[in-house]
């Protein structure tokens, strides 16, 4: 039986493309803050190879500060909308629920959260009713202290073991595995060492 997720077969490996849509992103130093940048990047990316594009809306850089659900909206939405009206796969990297909730409602398959559904009460329900697919990543605390939190006995067995129970308790909310993908979350809460 062939293994999937967000509807694609995992027999071969899948790329992601990034577009943030914030004027501080540590990957693109604001290039796509704009709309129209942000569309014509993730469609290059598309055409480059890409099989999704994940749309951030806040900067999650060592350091950086939240933004309110509404700021986030108003960024990332008019991209979405333009990507999921071009057929994309597209996934938004967020942790508020009232971020997923709207970005589902137009055509989003999957979310990727930083703290692994655990930064709102309301995501795992939120996942779990819209029937969408997931990424749990590994991070401790949030973006602003995270790198304070970079302290291990043992960095692959604590990950694992974090984002083992992350599915389980996903499992428990009614999230089908198949919806769920993990992340180790490289350069959050880690050193160059982890």
């Amino acid at each position: 039986m062939a293994v999937k997720f967000a509807g694609f077969d995992l027999d071969s490996p899948l790329i992601m493309g990034i577009v943030n849509v914030t004027p501080d992103s540590f990957s693109d130093g604001g290039e796509t803050f704009k709309t129209s940048a942000a569309i014509s990047r993730a469609i290059n990316q598309i055409d480059s190879g890409a099989d999704i594009i994940d749309v951030g809306g806040q900067s999650t850089r060592p350091g950086s500060q939240p933004i309110s659900p509404k700021q986030e909206l108003n960024r990332i939405l008019p991209v979405v909308k333009g990507l999921v009206r071009e057929g994309v796969i597209v996934s938004v990297d967020t942790y508020k629920a009232e971020v997923m909730e709207a970005v589902l409602d137009e055509g989003v398959k999957i979310i990727n959260d930083i703290s692994a559904l655990t930064a709102d009460k309301r995501s795992l329900e939120v996942i779990a009713s819209a029937k969408a697919s997931v990424v749990l990543m590994h991070m401790r605390g949030d973006p602003h202290d995270m790198m304070k939190n970079a302290n291990y006995n043992d960095v692959v067995s604590e990950v694992w073991e974090y984002l083992d129970n992350r599915i389980k308790v996903c499992l428990n909310a009614g999230i089908n595995l198949d919806c769920i993908a993990v992340d180790p979350g490289i350069g959050f809460s880690k050193n160059t060492k982890d």
